[in-house]
């Protein structure tokens, strides 16, 4: 009863502070601000002081009544107005709303301890326990955070969507020549060497330039037999000469040639078979050469392998006609297109990984064999799937969740089914719906507190029994 009075008496001298000031300033204070005033001062007597703030604002708290460095008085705070804090961690004013009479479920430890009490009690410090009302705790799998500590851990959200997720297979390997775009000059009966045209070692031809002149005993023979059944007009002896120069590997235009003029010359130029680059001269004026030697060797560079090595644990990814960029040391700006030719159907015991060939155009002649390379071998599907950023999913490895999003300071763990990985992303198979948001950051705060929370109910569910 004396606190009583004793606050009556407080709150009377304040008022009449304020009307001295106001009379002061010529704006005299009325009978209906006396009377809130004392209404407040009453109303506040009957709160619970959970602890007390610095004045200024900044986080320093205590749990008996203090002053700060500059004499003012620690502010306190009540069970009802539990401060939230803005972006820069100021303390906003609480926004009170009229509630009718709740039912308390628990009371629960005012730091956050895991100690719950089915009546109202006081911890070490002399903290009163906060109380948890119906509506707080109400399935049990959400929670509920306040603006200010949303923002203190920096919660951010993004919606579920369709998207479309790459998943490159990054393997090394070395850039090769096409094997079926070599060509190997070498005669079919013992020839002399005559003359060697203007090419060379690393030389580029095309199909029909000449490459030497020749003299082969064995050809010029051939040759006279193919003139002789030119003048009797037989079939059989047209297609026997015919064939004799052919197996001796004689170019076309040799034999049109001697059907031109039903001459036989001694010597003959030999021209390039194919389009190519000159990766083997072997031969020089005067020289005597015998059906196994190889004169020229010529190969195509318009397309040009890429032998990358794929790991086994990443090989039921790729298949052929895959599209692949392939990167080369020599050229790190640019990107070559090109596609898997071949999954080689062999494993390399040794550093376990199964060669795969990549077909690359080649038009411009920047790659060149024996260059390093590394692939990105695209594996995607190029279907959009739901997906989610990978942030947002907590692989705990016996099971996999993400925290959705409900909205206002609500969320709720749920388990999730996982696909395919991309750049980024993760492909959400079962659990969530297209639009719902998901927490990518601070997630695992959230999960520990569901934990935490779901341990509070236990023990409180004991304790009430």
């Amino acid at each position: 009863m004396n606190r009583f009075y004793g606050l009556i008496l407080l709150a009377v001298g304040l008022t009449v502070g304020a009307a001295v000031g106001y009379r002061v300033s010529h704006q005299p204070a009325s009978f209906a601000d006396i009377v809130s005033t004392m209404q407040a001062a009453a109303k506040s007597s009957d709160r619970t002081v959970l602890y007390y703030r610095d004045p200024s604002g900044a986080p320093y708290w205590s749990a008996e009544p203090k002053k700060d460095a500059n004499g003012r008085d620690y502010l306190p705070v009540y069970s009802d107005e539990e401060p939230a804090f803005g972006p820069g961690g100021e303390i906003q004013k609480p926004t009170r709303q009229a509630t009718g009479p709740r039912k308390a479920l628990y009371y629960r430890n005012p730091m956050g301890l895991p100690d719950v009490s089915p009546t109202p009690k006081k911890d070490s410090m002399g903290m009163e326990y906060i109380p948890v009302y119906e509506g707080e705790d109400d399935d049990g799998s959400s929670i509920k955070v306040s603006p200010g500590r949303l923002q203190r851990i920096g919660v951010k959200s993004e919606a579920a969507q369709q998207r479309i997720i790459s998943e490159p297979i990054r393997a090394p390997g070395t850039i090769q020549l096409d094997e079926r775009r070599i060509a190997v000059i070498s005669m079919r009966s013992e020839t002399f060497i005559e003359k060697v045209e203007d090419v060379t070692t690393g030389s580029e031809v095309r199909k029909g330039e000449p490459l030497m002149q020749i003299y082969s005993p064995a050809i010029v023979s051939a040759a006279a037999d193919f003139v002789a059944t030119l003048g009797m007009r037989t079939d059989a002896g047209l297609r026997g000469g015919r064939q004799r120069l052919l197996n001796l590997a004689v170019p076309e235009s040799f034999l049109k040639e001697i059907e031109r003029t039903r001459q036989v010359p001694l010597t003959f130029t030999w021209v390039a078979p194919r389009d190519g680059i000159v990766l083997e001269r072997n031969v020089v004026e005067g020289m005597r050469v015998m059906p196994k030697d190889v004169l020229f060797r010529i190969a195509d560079h318009s397309v040009i392998w890429a032998l990358v090595d794929v790991a086994e644990a990443q090989l039921a990814a790729v298949a052929e006609n895959q599209p692949v960029v392939v990167r080369v040391r020599s050229y790190p700006d640019k990107r070559f297109p090109g596609k898997v030719a071949l999954v080689y159907p062999h494993l390399n015991p040794s550093t376990r990984t199964v060669r795969v060939r990549i077909e690359l155009p080649n038009s411009d002649f920047l790659l060149r064999p024996d260059m390093y390379a590394e692939a990105e071998i695209d594996t995607g599907s190029g279907q959009p799937v739901l997906s989610v950023p990978d942030s947002a999913v907590i692989d705990s490895g016996d099971r996999q969740l993400v925290i959705v999003d409900k909205g206002e300071g609500r969320f709720e763990p749920r388990p999730v089914k996982l696909g395919r990985r991309g750049v980024g992303y993760i492909e959400i198979r079962d659990g969530i719906a297209d639009g719902e948001a998901v927490v990518t950051s601070a997630n695992f705060l959230i999960d520990a507190e569901s934990n935490l929370k779901s341990a509070l109910k236990s023990l409180t569910a004991g304790a009430l029994q």
